[in-house]
């Protein structure tokens, strides 16, 4: 039983990087939370997604992705969709920046944000079109058989893959689920319900081909050793419906909470208006 337990909580590919970062991470959100007492939803939300991120890149079920392509599938819907989902949803910006020593906010935040390199990165990340682009491209390239095939046999171009699809998830999650209007929002409201539909399409088309494909397009994890026994077809079938419906689910799930923050902006009268407009016939008499 123990022997089976550190089997999988041993990381199958141990990282330092991903340690330097999810462990202070986890910290100020800790220390800050206490200090600003938030809700137990939004706890659980963010110890929720923090968790799913550590078993998929941190576990031995990183060994499963290696080596099957619809566990491969799984471990890319929950990096890329369900674990930025969930922690965007806890809104832990204030959460983390309350986690920080006053100094450090002070001497190393501030700087920090007002620099041009963060500028400009966060600029681009952020940008609702680029964002938009990079999630649903970064899902598409990797399907790309020669692109799955040097993701396998490179670990480089494996990590890259894996924090290209976190780090697309949660730029594009915090545009769509953002609760402020727009300004200083990035997203009007109307297009952040919107988003979702639009960037489904591309995921359900392109699931439904490899659903459908009589052919292994994924030859590569036969070269690498399957970890289970059944038919190869049946494993590649499972990964296209994983791409169709469930991350159509969580796409439309994200797209009614981008509705419900905008039935709450506009119940609140925090939406921009318009300013009326002047009736024609008064305009053209003024002209006169």
């Amino acid at each position: 039983m123990i022997a089976t337990l550190l089997k999988w909580i041993v990381p199958w590919e141990f990282s330092w990087v991903f340690l330097a970062i999810f462990v202070p991470t986890c910290v100020l959100y800790l220390r800050g939370s206490r200090r600003l007492q938030v809700s137990f939803n939004r706890k659980l939300a963010f110890w929720v997604g923090m968790a799913i991120i550590y078993l998929s890149l941190q576990t031995y079920l990183d060994y499963y992705a290696e080596h099957e392509f619809f566990m491969h599938r799984i471990q890319q819907l929950l990096l890329h969709h369900l674990a930025p989902l969930l922690i965007v949803t806890a809104f832990p910006g204030s959460a983390l920046r309350a986690g920080m020593p006053l100094a450090w906010r002070v001497q190393v935040l501030q700087p920090l944000r007002r620099s041009w390199p963060w500028r400009i990165v966060s600029g681009v990340l952020l940008n609702p079109t680029v964002a938009t682009l990079l999630f649903i491209g970064f899902i598409l390239i990797w399907l790309i058989p020669s692109m799955q095939t040097l993701a396998m046999l490179d670990w480089r171009v494996y990590r890259f893959m894996n924090w290209s699809m976190l780090v697309s998830g949660f730029a594009y999650w915090s545009l769509v689920l953002d609760h402020r209007p727009h300004p200083p929002g990035r997203m009007t409201a109307g297009l952040r319900v919107l988003s979702p539909a639009i960037t489904m399409t591309p995921q359900i088309l392109a699931g439904a081909i490899i659903t459908f494909s009589k052919s292994d397009l994924y030859p590569i994890f036969e070269i690498c050793g399957r970890a289970f026994t059944f038919n190869v077809l049946t494993g590649q079938l499972i990964g296209g419906v994983i791409i169709w419906v469930p991350s159509a689910l969580l796409e439309s799930i994200g797209g009614l909470m981008a509705l419900r923050q905008w039935l709450r902006l506009s119940r609140n009268g925090r939406l921009p208006r318009k300013p009326p407009r002047k009736p024609a016939h008064r305009t053209a008499a003024l002209s006169d």
